[in-house]
């Protein structure tokens, strides 16, 4: 049986960042307000490790912030206090995320010697115009720079990406995860845009200069790019921004955030591939669909959405679905 990793996250909230994107608030986003220190680091570890069970892979992340952009000394103290685990066997390996314009030699040296094994790119948009209405700070080209680096210098590559930010639009979301594929990353993260409050997109949307990114768009998109990404063999590891208790409670203002989004665009996927499978002919008729295994949510729809809708658009008689040991998401039985 294959190990299962566990994640030991550590927030450094904005430590290091440049530039203030329109969309960021980190404090809400990820509800912590003050940076690490290298005794936080050990104590959050120790209180990890303490609630892990057997057979977990314990890695330390951090998150938050553009690790990478932080002074030197309070990168060395952090990674320092980490890699103390890391050499005594009893965390795997360590993880961060960074900005694509602080990643260089002497950066990527420094994350060899302290045992990071995973660099996650804040990328976001591969468009240039986005980027700079997004005031992101970096180019396209510091983004693909940064990713053949990491890659050549051999630690896994997780590269992030947006959609619906500020002069976004399907076709630019669809060209990003292209040029993302020819990248080939390991993974990637999507982070269909939420318009959190005491941000510059906030003010933004209220005066009208933005217009909001749904939780609708995010599916119908992230229904596109989750085939795109799987096609290319690249797993995504989140598709939606992480749930917290503020941003469930108000925070989120506007904009694509939704505690199960990947569901919904899950299921959205099958919606797609079933409509494909029926045809004007099959009016009137009892349809059965075999579903692999673990998929019935997402082949039926949140609240029964696919089959109520399957139903309605080709005057079926009834949808049933049933779960069966498969390769294929669906197939389906007369």
């Amino acid at each position: 049986m294959t190990p299962r990793r566990s994640i030991i996250p550590i927030f450094v909230p904005h430590l290091g960042c440049p530039h203030f994107c329109v969309f960021c608030n980190q404090n809400r986003i990820s509800g912590s307000e003050k940076p690490a220190t290298a005794d936080d680091v050990r104590r959050t570890i120790e209180e990890s490790l303490s609630r892990l069970g057997e057979g977990a892979e314990p890695v330390v992340a951090f998150y938050g912030g553009s690790f990478t952009a932080i002074p030197e000394s309070e990168q060395e103290a952090l990674l320092s206090a980490a890699y103390e685990y890391v050499k005594n066997g009893r965390v795997r390996d360590l993880r961060l995320s960074t900005r694509p314009d602080a990643i260089d030699g002497a950066v990527i040296s420094r994350l060899k010697k302290y045992g990071v094994r995973t660099v996650e790119l804040g990328v976001q948009s591969m468009d240039e115009d986005v980027l700079r209405a997004s005031g992101r700070g970096h180019t396209a080209m510091d983004a693909e720079r940064a990713a053949k680096a990491i890659k050549c210098a051999g630690f896994e590559l997780i590269l992030q990406m947006m959609t619906g930010l500020p002069g976004d639009t399907l076709e630019k979301d669809v060209s990003t995860a292209k040029k993302f594929i020819e990248l080939k990353p390991d993974g990637v993260r999507i982070y269909p845009t939420v318009i959190v409050k005491d941000t510059e997109l906030f003010e933004l949307w209220k005066n009208g200069s933005y217009k909001e990114h749904t939780v609708e768009d995010a599916v119908e998109l992230g229904a596109e790019l989750l085939d795109m990404f799987e096609a290319a063999g690249i797993p995504v590891i989140r598709f939606g921004l992480n749930p917290t208790e503020d941003l469930s409670n108000g925070d989120a203002a506007g904009g694509a955030y939704h505690p199960a989004l990947r569901e919904l665009a899950e299921a959205r996927r099958y919606l797609k591939l079933e409509r494909s499978l029926l045809s004007r002919e099959d009016e009137g008729k009892e349809i059965v669909f075999a579903v692999q295994k673990g998929r019935l949510s997402q082949a039926v729809g949140q609240g029964r959405a696919n089959k109520n809708a399957l139903i309605s658009e080709y005057g079926l008689k009834s949808a049933l679905f049933t779960e069966r040991d498969m390769s294929e998401k669906l197939i389906r039985i007369k």
